[in-house]
């Protein structure tokens, strides 16, 4: 029996490989994997022709996965560099690469990383439209923007942010708002300057049921994108993201009924407490659609540690529903990551997931930790190494201030308590001073 997508072959009840190889990773029931896609509440980005894919699902109800953001950009166009990082982020753990390339070879690094990357690859093709024609915004044409989102197709890219929520209306109730930092998203705010120059609608969401077509001839994923995502703690949660939100809901049901796979973009910036709710919202708007979200950063104030900021948004926001992070490097807000940013905000994306997972009772989340705290128990360096989210840097760390006794730290020495309440219950004698 034939399909078009995962979420087709789901509702045809077809088991694919796809399917079998993401309930394996995830220790689930195949039927109860299948179930969820047929629904919508689980997806498995996976293009027909991206064939070296290592496929993952995303949803609420399995492991939390990481997106990395990367690219070149004008300023920053060494096309090498940003292939390190994708190994660098492959090597990490990192279930997609997204490439947000904004100058140069575009075309060339994305069939690349097509041919050759494991991970799920997620592209905008806004902002290749602009590359590609190289002419003003103005002049590209509704056609030329449709074609774009083909051309990404063809090439293998597994899901694609379509910025298609902001049309005429929310765009005007945008403008009646008043926001502080006005639209933060790059493509969100392209499509808002093309259609205020032109006096068009936005030709993603006019022409929405042709773009289905295109992910359901390819299986590719819609990321629908928040162009009114909140770029600062007084906008969030204002009627501009509300409407977005609303619109993809919208967008979600028309995807489904061509079986297409569609996942939502969320909050940029957002208050703690503000952060349970948004996730509660977004479930019950878009139906239980997997929700994708850029921290959600819970401060405006810590540039350069904006990795840490996202961390702590993140790790409540999966808690609550999220089901994928798109990293933040210590470089948000500053410049083009560099290799060490992206390791950077991949941990601490990581940290996040994982906390979130144990957080939300996923099957086996816990049993990472539970094998450390053994490991820690026995004082058994190495297998605390081996454990640890960053081997590297754990070992870096004890090597840096060698203990005078192996079986101790630099901090505790001979005042260890996990030494020497071994040794208690053990039944020796602990002296401490004199050891």
């Amino acid at each position: 029996m034939e399909y078009t997508t995962q979420m087709n072959a789901a509702r045809k009840g077809i088991l694919t490989n796809e399917m079998q190889q993401v309930a394996k990773k995830e220790r689930m029931d195949e039927q109860e994997l299948m179930s969820l896609i047929a629904e919508g509440k689980v997806i498995i980005p996976a293009n027909k022709l991206h064939t070296c894919i290592e496929p993952n699902g995303i949803g609420s109800m399995l492991r939390t996965k990481i997106n990395v953001n990367l690219g070149t950009s004008r300023d920053c166009k060494d096309l090498s560099m940003e292939l390190e990082k994708v190994n660098r982020a492959v090597d990490m753990g990192a279930e997609a690469i997204m490439d947000l390339s904004s100058y140069g070879k575009t075309q060339e690094f994305r069939r690349k990383l097509t041919k050759e990357c494991p991970a799920m690859i997620g592209t905008v093709p806004i902002y290749d439209a602009v590359v590609y024609y190289h002419k003003p915004l103005k002049e590209i044409t509704t056609q030329e923007w449709l074609d774009i989102v083909e051309m990404h197709a063809k090439d293998g890219v597994d899901f694609m942010t379509i910025h298609c929520g902001i049309n005429k209306n929310t765009a005007s109730r945008f403008k009646q708002a008043k926001r502080l930092t006005n639209i933060v998203s790059r493509g969100g705010s392209i499509i808002f300057a093309w259609m205020e120059m032109t006096g068009n609608e936005n030709p993603f969401y006019e022409h929405f049921d042709w773009i289905l077509e295109i992910c359901e001839k390819y299986d590719v994923t819609l990321s629908l994108g928040d162009a009114c995502r909140p770029g600062c703690l007084d906008d969030a949660s204002d009627i501009s993201q509300m409407e977005e939100l609303i619109t993809l809901g919208e967008l979600t049901k028309r995807a489904w009924e061509k079986d297409v796979q569609v996942m939502i973009e969320g909050p940029g910036h957002m208050p703690l407490d503000q952060i349970e709710a948004n996730m509660k919202i977004q479930q019950t708007v878009c139906k239980g659609a997997p929700f994708y979200v850029l921290g959600p950063l819970v401060t405006d104030v810590a540039p350069g540690y904006d990795h840490i900021t996202a961390a702590i948004g993140g790790a409540i926001a999966a808690t609550y529903g999220a089901s994928f992070l798109c990293y933040v490097t210590p470089a948000e807000h500053l410049r083009l990551p560099d290799v060490n940013d992206v390791k950077e905000g991949i941990i601490a994306s990581k940290i996040a997931a994982h906390a979130a997972d144990i957080a939300k009772g996923v099957k086996g989340a816990k049993d990472w930790d539970t094998k450390m705290s053994t490991a820690r128990k026995k004082l058994d360096w190495e297998a605390m190494f081996d454990l640890a989210i960053d081997p590297g840097k754990a070992r870096a760390y004890r090597a840096s201030a060698k203990p005078e006794k192996e079986d101790t730290c630099s901090m505790c020495g001979n005042f260890c308590a996990v030494k020497n309440m071994n040794r208690i219950l053990d039944g020796e004698i602990v002296t401490i001073f004199d050891e």
